[in-house]
């Protein structure tokens, strides 16, 4: 079990192409936050320019799998087929370590099981986007993802948003620089 520390917890959970890792990345820029970015681990491949042990740990299935049967995430999911993620213990006790607060870019049923584990130490935010429509017109933009998994992802979201209710704030991200104010206040305020 994970040793719990004075460290906050910071879950930001939304649909694919709500703003999500925009703002956890400004954030994570802000110094007087004295935040760390918790890498998940995944079984997926690689998209993009993306670096392992900085974006993901980028696992086999196998490895992932050892990993869940020797108990060694604080949650895990298969957020797609096949296409497993989670948050290993000692990523988090590597971030307290360092005397920071953990900041995770999660999907929901991740951020609620943290939430649900760790309910004093952690605020849970869902990014919301102002509609579906937006989100599906920034994943097109982002021409990262087939016509496939874009479907795939408006699916997925269409489910999602009926989680936002169970988390401690929507930050509804009609406009991302007022978005990554309001989050910056919510953090701010919740780590003091």
């Amino acid at each position: 079990m994970l040793v719990k520390k004075e460290g906050k917890l910071l879950v930001f959970s939304a649909p694919s192409g709500s703003g999500k890792t925009t703002i956890v990345h400004y954030l994570l820029k802000q110094k007087e936050l004295n935040l760390d970015f918790s890498i998940s681990a995944t079984s997926r491949e690689k998209r993009g320019a993306e670096i392992n042990e900085k974006d993901y740990y980028f696992i086999s299935l196998k490895e992932f799998e050892e990993h869940v049967t020797n108990d060694d995430f604080i949650e895990w999911e298969e957020v797609y087929t096949n296409n497993y993620y989670g948050t290993l213990k000692k990523e988090v006790e590597r971030i307290w370590s360092l005397g920071k607060h953990v900041i995770f870019d999660i999907d929901v049923v991740g951020g609620l099981r943290i939430k649900k584990k760790f309910p004093e130490q952690t605020l849970a935010i869902f990014v919301q986007p102002p509609s579906i429509e937006e989100m599906e017109r920034r994943l097109r933009n982002r021409q990262t993802d087939s016509e496939e998994k874009i479907k795939e992802r408006v699916a997925k979201a269409e489910n999602e948003l009926k989680y936002a209710k169970n988390f401690d704030v929507i930050l509804i991200n009609n406009d991302l620089d007022t978005a990554k104010k309001d989050a910056f206040n919510m953090v701010e305020n919740f780590i003091k």
